[in-house]
């Protein structure tokens, strides 16, 4: 009878602990956005994912209170919010996106400067501007593994690697092919829709929204539309980018992406889910002012 009972209560406690078993790693496989990795006991936390030219250690760095993330957005031109921007602790923006000329409205200061591997050869074209008078920011470079790639010399990452011998003080760290991985995941969570199979690239907004997520307690965006502002009809034209005037519009150039069967960013998609994320964020959207669904 007690080796009964002993068999009894075995296939019990298999039953019941195999599903959790099974579910755990789904779990934690992609933990939503703003999940933080290791803190030491002075504050600084250490960051997987980002990885230091050329050494390859992770980001160590203490929170930010409050951050400015910065659309590059037509959006931004006479928005006199400068001013506000730079009171922020930490100013992330993105790609080449400049300060000269366009303080009044997009400030002066950049902690943090986001940036695909397609426009790294535009901060090589105005060096003294990006890499010798902002020596106090931190690069984040996004891109392909082939691009990236260290140990078979990708050629974004070779041309990193000179920038660093001629600019020894720079802070540049390079996304990890893990962390692609992750925002690729992400992004799949959110939509229900492999990003690879959907035809899309991810913007460069996504991983700076994503890098914000985890590094600030509170972000304020200035110049990002809403999902919604495209599609009504009261929306004024602007430029793509407050720094190329009379180019690209910015809601065709979403529409036009949107819509695109390959090789087009959801920008507005990526919109819904970082109103969504507004919700267990504390994230605030500025000029124009749009509150997360």
């Amino acid at each position: 009878v007690g080796l009964f009972l002993t068999l009894v209560c075995a296939v019990v406690a298999a039953i019941v602990l195999v599903p959790l078993c099974y579910r755990a790693p789904v779990q934690l496989c992609c933990p939503a956005p703003g999940l933080r990795d290791s803190r030491t006991a002075s504050g600084v936390r250490s960051f997987q994912g980002y990885s230091r030219v050329p050494d390859g250690k992770p980001l160590e760095r203490e929170l930010c209170q409050r951050c400015a993330v910065v659309s590059s957005s037509g959006q931004m031109l006479g928005s006199q919010l400068g001013q506000a921007i730079d009171g922020q602790e930490c100013v992330l923006r993105m790609n080449h996106a400049p300060t000269a000329g366009y303080e009044q409205d997009v400030g002066t200061r950049c902690t943090i400067r986001v940036v695909s591997h397609t426009s790294v050869p535009l901060l090589l074209r105005n060096q003294p501007y990006f890499f010798q008078q902002s020596q106090e920011t931190l690069y984040f470079i996004w891109g392909p593994e082939k691009k990236m790639d260290r140990e078979k010399k990708g050629p974004t990452y070779q041309a990193l690697l000179k920038v660093m011998e001629k600019y020894p003080q720079m802070q540049i760290y390079t996304l990890t092919e893990e962390k692609m991985t992750y925002c690729d995941d992400v992004f799949q969570n959110e939509t229900g829709k492999n990003r690879m199979k959907s035809g899309s690239f991810l913007s460069t907004g996504w991983f700076t929204m994503i890098l914000a997520m985890e590094l600030c307690e509170q972000i304020s965006v200035f110049g990002m539309v809403s999902d919604s502002y495209c599609r009504e009809q009261n929306h004024s034209s602007v430029p793509y980018h407050y720094f190329e005037k009379g180019r690209l519009d910015e809601c065709r150039t979403y529409l036009m992406h949107e819509q695109a069967r390959r090789a087009g960013h959801r920008f507005i998609t990526e919109k819904a889910i970082f109103s969504r994320w507004a919700k267990r964020k504390k994230i605030i959207f500025n000029h124009p002012s749009w509150a997360g669904r």
